[in-house]
């Protein structure tokens, strides 16, 4: 048997409590509840991947995630980790709609097998930098705690603020500004996960601008298959990211007139190879690059850090969810300093382990 043959895979749930609820404009989780996949090689190496459902976002939750694992583990069972595409191939195959499930064995077995070979993975994906700067989120909720997040986070020398915007009922006008004067010189990301249309989106920055607020920034204003409402708020005065918009790499060249200016790139929409795959067509049709999760720990949050770091170019770096988290179920991966994100540590793998090995 060759060493780097898939012996065993193991997938279990494990919950996260979080400093406070992460909420978008479809709802709020106030616990990960996220699944940890373990794959081992015949040589007895071990490869460590996080499934991350978000069930406001897409819908997916944890106990869909495990189904789907259960599923795709017979065709990794026996197969060769130096064959990732292909083994990835498979599981889209036997999960094609479970993206959460689709990114936890695929990291587990990269991890696995640049873990044997001595290879940092942010070095698999091409060893362009080993060093990223994130923004933070401001999730959805009240002006108060808007003002107060944004306060706190630049005390802490954040300088890139993402805010959600899209909540029924909240004035995102007001809250906006009131970030805005509660982090001077921050730069402001509006993110409506899909929750607008292309009327409310314009309103929205028009309104903001009239106020004296800059926005960087506008992901996903309008529902993801609205191209003609995201062509036309992407003609307007302030760039737009294309997120549940392009969840496939196919889907990339597929926006096509809807011409947005930036793809947000997450491994946990359909796995880490469709993501890398996604970041390659976006690059080649001249779109700007960024990366961003769900409501991750620092394992997924590493492994996308591996990704947007070894291929180089991301705009705009949204890796902020581990903060959120109250107690790290890991240890290891990327060393932060307030916003910077520092990999020099990976010397193998994405670096990442349980802080209690799985049984």
């Amino acid at each position: 048997m060759n060493p780097t043959t898939i012996t065993a895979v193991d997938a279990r749930p494990f919950d996260a409590a979080l400093h406070e609820p992460f909420g978008i404009a479809g709802g709020a989780a106030d616990v990960a509840r996220n699944v940890l996949v373990t794959v081992e090689l015949a040589d007895g190496t071990r490869g460590y991947g996080e499934g991350a459902p978000l069930t406001p976002y897409n819908g997916e939750t944890q106990r869909q995630t495990l189904d789907a694992l259960a599923r795709a583990t017979p065709s990794t069972l026996g197969a060769d980790a130096r064959a990732w595409r292909e083994l990835a191939a498979e599981i889209a195959r036997a999960a094609p709609s479970a993206g959460a499930a689709r990114c936890a064995l695929e990291t587990a077995v990269l991890d696995a097998l640049t873990k044997r070979a001595g290879m940092p993975l942010w070095a698999l994906f091409g060893g362009a930098s080993r060093a990223l700067v994130t923004d933070v989120t401001i999730p959805t909720g009240s002006l108060e705690h808007a003002a107060e997040s944004a306060a706190r986070w630049h005390a802490r020398g954040f300088r890139a603020l993402k805010v959600k915007v899209g909540e029924a009922g909240a004035d995102d006008v007001a809250r906006v500004e009131a970030i805005a004067r509660s982090a001077p010189g921050c730069a402001l990301l509006l993110d409506a996960n899909a929750s607008l249309d292309a009327d409310g989106a314009l309103s929205l920055t028009r309104a903001l601008s009239a106020r004296g607020v800059a926005v960087s920034l506008l992901e996903q204003p309008v529902a993801k298959h609205d191209l003609d409402g995201l062509r036309r708020v992407a003609a307007g005065d302030v760039p737009v990211a294309a997120d549940e918009s392009a969840v496939f790499a196919s889907d990339v060249p597929r926006l096509g007139l809807a011409a947005p200016h930036v793809v947000n790139v997450k491994i946990m929409k359909a796995g880490v190879v469709e993501a890398l795959d996604a970041a390659l067509a976006a690059r080649a049709l001249g779109l700007r690059l960024m990366i961003g999760g769900m409501v991750e720990s620092r394992l997924a949050m590493t492994t996308s850090a591996c990704l947007a770091a070894g291929l180089g170019g991301f705009s705009f770096v949204d890796l902020d969810t581990p903060m959120f988290f109250v107690d790290e179920p890991f240890v290891g991966g990327f060393e932060q300093r307030g916003p910077e994100l520092d990999l020099t540590a990976v010397t193998a793998g994405h670096g990442v382990l349980p802080r209690t090995k799985p049984r």
